[in-house]
């Protein structure tokens, strides 16, 4: 009788699975989910009540069992030798059946974590992937390191066209005159070969357009690298986002869910997921308390494990880019920071340069916050990758 109360227990506790996000119900609806911290924390912590809920059972039974052998020692009757022999094996095959509901336990709480930590970094992903189209927009970049899109200089343009000679004087070609070093060489040249024009006039023509020529000749190369730097960036984390996709597929591919993650978060389908689990653990329970289909409960075991390790390999991948990615964006915040000419020529910046200057400091500053890497190391890795910790 206590044999079956005691199955049933195991039974129902691992019955029981809790939502993938925080106890009572799934809030993918509205409420704030849980930060990767959260989730690696509540993951140690679920993991070691876990274990200390079963250590306490396996005491006790260590104890009946201690009880049992002084007993056979001191019996008699062979009927009682054998009544205690079988009490015997009975406490040993409640010992054996608890260690495997244990590791089942565990590796339960570890994917519905591991769940957690894919959604969190899918949004991690896309919200680069957004930072990432806005930065390197070429027509932006373009608009700002080129003197030919700004009207005074375009002004310039026109007078000494108006004034040249027209014997001597020639026009660029479209492409060429779209060119910020030939388009600058040549108005510099018609400027100062004109006859047309005074020396006066000269001068206060350069005087408009100087700080217009000084920032884009100074920063033209600094922008486009800065443009180009972050495309390799964005094509970095598209791979990323395939990956983790792939990953999806191969987390959700033992409890039969094949749902792409894309569509999963779009139509906020998560309930359905753990619905498959549900129905996956219950099988796995089944055969867990069927002493002829351990090596069915091994290999269901392991479909659950293996995406774990690999969900751990993803996270060393997606922890190198954001390194990366930190280092990238520390370079283009002090590209943008070198023109030393921005105080004097301040009225003629374009706003555009200073939206970008920000757009680079807030993301450096979510480089080291939001996006930073995932701290699974030494022996939190231990812990999740194995479910034992450094004081077991």
């Amino acid at each position: 009788m206590k044999k079956n109360i005691y199955i049933l227990w195991c039974v129902v506790s691992i019955w029981n699975v809790p939502p993938l996000y925080g106890g009572g119900k799934p809030n993918f609806n509205g409420e704030s989910p849980p930060q990767m911290e959260e989730v690696i924390t509540s993951l140690n912590e679920e993991v070691m009540l876990t274990q200390q809920q079963y250590a306490v059972k396996a005491r006790h039974l260590e104890k009946q069992l201690k009880v049992i052998i002084v007993a056979l020692d001191t019996a008699v009757t062979v009927e009682q030798k054998i009544d205690i022999l079988l009490q015997k094996e009975g406490i040993k095959m409640e010992l054996s059946l608890l260690y495997r509901n244990e590791i089942s336990d565990i590796s339960k709480i570890r994917y519905i974590k591991g769940l957690q930590i894919i959604k969190i970094l899918y949004e991690k992903t896309l919200a680069l992937d957004h930072h990432f189209a806005s930065v390197s927009t070429f027509s932006e970049i373009n608009k700002i390191s080129n003197p030919n899109h700004y009207p005074a200089f375009e002004h310039t343009k026109n007078l000494i066209k108006n004034k040249q000679d027209k014997k001597s004087g020639f026009r660029l070609s479209g492409l060429l005159g779209e060119n910020i070093y030939t388009s600058v060489i040549h108005s510099f040249v018609s400027l100062f070969n004109s006859d047309n024009t005074d020396t006066a006039e000269k001068e206060a023509s350069i005087a408009k357009v100087e700080c217009i020529l000084d920032f884009t000749l100074r920063m033209h190369n600094d922008l486009n690298t800065i443009y180009f730097e972050t495309r390799f960036l964005q094509k970095s984390n598209d791979n990323i986002i395939e990956e983790l996709q792939q990953l999806f597929v191969d987390f959700t591919k033992p409890i039969n869910y094949n749902t792409p993650l894309k569509e999963c978060r779009n139509s906020d389908d998560w309930d359905r997921v753990r619905e498959h689990l549900s129905k996956y653990l219950a099988v796995l329970n089944e055969v867990l308390l069927k002493e002829d289909q351990r090596y069915k409960a091994h290999k269901m075991q392991i479909n659950l494990e293996f995406p774990i390790d690999r969900l751990l390999q993803f996270i060393t991948q997606y922890n190198a880019f954001i390194d990366q990615g930190a280092k990238f964006y520390e370079k283009f915040g002090i590209m943008l920071n070198s023109y030393e000419n921005e105080e004097q020529c301040s009225d003629q910046i374009p706003i555009e340069y200073l939206s970008l200057k920000g757009s680079i400091d807030v993301a450096i500053e979510k480089f080291n916050t939001a996006y930073k890497p995932v701290e699974i190391n030494g022996s939190k890795m231990k812990e999740v990758l194995y479910g034992i910790n450094e004081y077991d």
